[in-house]
């Protein structure tokens, strides 16, 4: 099964990266720019394998380059806001 099947496995899988990244000493500007990088790839080259990814790459898609930061920015709050919860 692919991280990408679920998106509760996609968000666990995000939160874990995220908290390698962190421990690593990577900051939130360094973060943000990689999580951009990953959701432009992801639009451009994968199918959505559930509803929520088809909303996002939909979302993905009309944005802005600055909308585009924007919605990684907000992904990556996303799982570390799950982490506190």
């Amino acid at each position: 099964m692919s991280v990408l099947d679920n998106f509760d496995t996609w968000k666990a899988f995000l939160a874990d990266r995220l908290e390698q990244a962190q421990s690593q000493g990577m900051g939130q500007e360094t973060i943000s720019s990689m999580a951009y990088e990953v959701g432009d790839y992801l639009a451009n080259n994968s199918s959505a394998k559930n509803s929520e990814e088809a909303v996002l790459q939909e979302i993905w898609s009309a944005a802005s380059e600055d909308e585009r930061h924007a919605l990684a920015s907000a992904m990556v709050k996303l799982v570390q806001n799950q982490g506190n919860a």
